[in-house]
């Protein structure tokens, strides 16, 4: 894999090796961890570049959503919570920090580096308000209640088309008539716009906000009703 590839994939599906020449603008994922302060808690979060690739590093995508968040145009206390392709898990971290019950999902091979980050940044009392728990999309969805989500997070999960399908599905099973999806991503190839029309059919989409210095943007999107005969 060359260097331009490591963009080529991302935290849920796909677990990319290490590449030592990579892109001088990556240099900051090499670090063995990344800080930030959110929910007025400083947080460290580990990074495992070497490890597990990009899912555990902590991406703009995820920063971008956290600043959402904390905006409160979203109501997180009390509600339920699920985040996806979570990598590092800073997004369903902050989620929890601002109230929110939150089960945050990866594939099984980041869940014990997940579940350290959790750990390391919720305070005792916070602990419970977390379940770190593998999915991968569009496979086991039984062991997810059907509709039993008021939010649903993702941050830079959109990119392999192979995944488009399954996530669907994922996001399908996982929302209920008033669940709201957040999802924040970087457009680069036509296959997010792709991605996004896809979405269109079967769900309301909205940008609600746009990070212009790293070129972030942040969709809510929710349930179609469903057609009725006529």
């Amino acid at each position: 894999m060359t260097s331009s590839c490591v963009f080529c994939s991302f935290h849920s599906m796909a677990l990319v090796p290490y590449v030592e020449n990579s892109l001088p603008a990556l240099s900051k994922l090499h670090n063995s961890s990344a800080q930030f302060r959110f929910a007025n808690h400083d947080l460290r979060l580990a990074q495992d570049w070497k490890k597990l690739g990009v899912a555990a590093v902590v991406w703009d995508a995820a920063v971008v959503m956290c600043m959402y968040l904390e905006l409160g145009k979203v109501e997180l206390k009390g509600k339920g919570a699920i985040e996806l392709g979570a990598g590092t898990g800073l997004v369903g971290i902050v989620a929890a920090l601002l109230g929110a019950k939150v089960t945050i999902t990866d594939r099984e091979p980041a869940l014990d580096f997940l579940s350290a980050n959790v750990k390391a940044n919720l305070p005792p009392g916070s602990q419970g308000s977390v379940v770190v728990s593998e999915l991968t999309w569009g496979e086991g969805l039984e062991r997810y209640p059907a509709g039993g989500f008021d939010l649903v997070l993702g941050a830079d999960i959109v990119y392999l088309e192979d995944t488009f399908e399954p996530l669907l599905q994922t996001l399908e099973h996982l929302c209920s008539d008033t669940t709201v999806v957040l999802l924040a991503c970087k457009i680069r190839y036509k296959r997010d716009t792709d991605f996004l029309s896809m979405l269109k059919q079967r769900f309301r989409v909205e940008e609600v906000h746009y990070d212009k210095q790293r070129d972030i943007h942040v969709y809510k999107s929710w349930k179609l009703p469903p057609l009725r005969d006529l």
